[in-house]
């Protein structure tokens, strides 16, 4: 292994957050050691949905065009579509738009769905080798077949053992920080004595308690199946209850089933796995197992602490979800974007260790947020146990499925019509955010008003020139400048450069922004969160200072 035996920040798990938190890191010239005891990237689709928000952060990096143009093919309906089973009676289908069409529309978007970007149906066995490919051209270690064994936080500096996945070898690492993004079962966790709290387990006739997935090759699933294409296929009935993700648009899905009382999950053979999949498909469809196991849905669980000292926690390490609304995979995502500057500016000396406590404050009160929604998602999805009439071809069979459609329906729009989870996670109750005495919109799931009150995501808008908003602001801080009056910039940029900080000041004179932010200057945060906004710079020091943790 050719790892250095020191580095700045030891990371251990290379899902998503981990590769994430190592490009925001390397990209600000930290050094980076991430080790993972898998062979590589993800095997398995896992995550499947990727949100609007998360591909505002990929184009902030550089690469949502790349991430776009991964998965399903440009012209694939990422519709979601309910049957009673996948060949049987349609129930219920929530149009959405193919990746082309995505790019097409954002531009001519406002209000709520104003964006830089538009949600991404790609599975993360796709993303993660992009994350990673990302990691290491920006400068950090990436080593697979590797594990954290054992670490020790000595104040000053964190000292930890990793080994390769055999045990033939082992390294001694010295590191200023460790941050444990390694899953649920987190090691990194486990040592701190951080306990998850909230519901785990939660029984449902659907998405509660035990699952089976499926990862499958079924070149004539779409010859047997007759329906429109979807990019998620859900069945609604008395017997098998799935929901199948279409991977490639080709032949490759991912498939998950509700296990009944009584179904040994060991006892599970290739071909016990092909029936369950030909149940929920109501017909016989040739498909060949890439790969399988049982997980447990019903979780709703955020740790007590996100870290100790100078060891951390984040994704599913500190939170986890059932997988409704695709909130685990893009809320670790967000982790990682707000630890990164976070540890960045203190290991560079731009500001004090006290800036890190505002990651907990910040990230597990949106975790605790995040997982309440996918467990009401979850329930809702779940609905009731289908009536026994629902498959017969009669007129009682009609009135249930068009009771069962009814509610589908709407709950299709609660679950993928979520501008408010995607856009509206705020961090008011933050030390390093400067209050301007507004109050913010209500949170709601399914509503989002855009607005600059500091703590929130900044609204988007797109500029004359067929720009984002977001692509005018820099890598670290931001200092926009609204309207045609001749607000004084010069003391936020005085302060910045005496604080070493690398501020961008952005000039828009066009009213209409300005009465969007409702303010003359906005400080924009290196994780693209409003920080402070104000009609005059005569605060700039001040401002700067408790941004990046040096007053409160």
């Amino acid at each position: 292994m050719d790892a250095p035996e020191r580095c700045s920040v030891l990371i251990a798990g290379g899902g998503p957050c981990g590769l994430m938190l190592a490009i925001e890191l390397a990209r600000r010239g930290v050094r980076v050691l991430l080790v993972d005891d898998k062979p590589g990237t993800a095997f398995n689709p896992q995550a499947n949905a990727t949100q609007a928000r998360t591909m505002e952060h990929y184009r902030r990096l550089g690469f949502a065009e790349e991430i776009r143009a991964l998965g399903l093919p440009p012209d694939y309906p990422t519709d979601i579509a309910y049957f009673t089973r996948f060949t049987g009676h349609e129930l219920a289908r929530f149009r959405l738009p193919s990746a082309q069409e995505a790019q097409q529309r954002v531009t001519g978007l406002s209000g709520a769905w104003s964006a830089a970007e538009l949600p991404h149906r790609v599975s993360q066995k796709y993303v993660e080798r992009v994350l990673r490919r990302q990691a290491e051209e920006a400068g950090a270690t990436v080593r697979y077949g590797w594990r954290l064994t054992r670490f020790e936080d000595h104040k000053d500096h964190v000292e930890a053992r990793i080994e390769d996945a055999h045990g033939t070898a082992g390294r001694s690492i010295r590191a200023d920080y460790l941050v444990g993004a390694d899953g649920p079962r987190s090691y990194v966790r486990s040592q701190l004595g951080i306990r998850y709290a909230g519901s785990s387990g939660i029984a449902r006739d659907f998405m509660g308690g035990r699952m089976y997935a499926l990862y499958l090759r079924s070149p004539s699933f779409y010859s047997v199946v007759t329906h429109a294409k979807a990019w998620m296929n859900v069945t609604y009935n008395r017997d098998r209850r799935a929901f199948m993700a279409a991977v490639d648009g080709k032949e490759e899905f991912a498939f998950h089933t509700q296990l009944r009382d009584g179904e040994d999950e060991g006892a599970i053979s290739d071909a016990d796995a092909r029936h369950l999949f030909e149940r929920a498909a109501g017909k016989p469809i040739e498909a060949e197992i890439l790969s399988r196991c049982a997980w447990t849905a019903g979780h709703a669980l955020v740790a007590e602490s996100f870290g100790r000292g100078r060891v951390f926690i984040a994704g599913d390490a500190a939170h986890l979800f059932t997988p409704a609304g695709g909130l685990g995979y893009n809320t670790a995502v967000e982790d990682a974007v707000n630890l990164g500057w976070k540890l960045a500016h203190v290991l560079q000396g731009l500001a004090p260790p006290t800036l890190l406590e505002s990651y907990e404050v910040e990230r597990q009160a949106l975790a605790r947020r995040n997982t309440t929604y996918a467990r009401q998602l979850a329930d809702s999805l779940s609905y009731r146990p289908a009536p026994l009439e629902l498959e017969e071809d009669s007129p009682a069979g009609e009135a249930a499925r068009r009771q069962a459609g009814e509610h589908l329906n709407a709950h299709a729009r609660r679950e993928f019509n979520i501008p408010g989870i995607t856009f509206g996670g705020r961090y008011d109750s933050s030390p390093i955010i400067v209050p301007d005495g507004t109050t913010p919109p209500a949170d709601a799931l399914n509503h989002y008003e855009p607005t600059a009150c500091p703590g929130g995501r900044p609204p988007h808008a797109w500029l004359p020139d067929g720009r984002s908003l977001y692509d005018s602001f820099g890598f670290d801080w931001t200092l926009l400048r609204l309207g045609p009056g001749p607000a004084e910039v010069e003391p936020f940029s005085r302060a910045a450069a005496t604080a070493g900080l690398r501020l961008r000041v952005v000039s828009l004179p066009g009213q209409e922004l300005r009465d969007l932010y409702e303010r003359d200057l906005v400080l924009i945060r290196p994780d693209h969160m409003v920080a402070w906004r104000g009609n005059d710079a005569a605060a700039a020091e001040a401002v700067l200072a408790r941004a990046t943790g040096h007053r409160r």
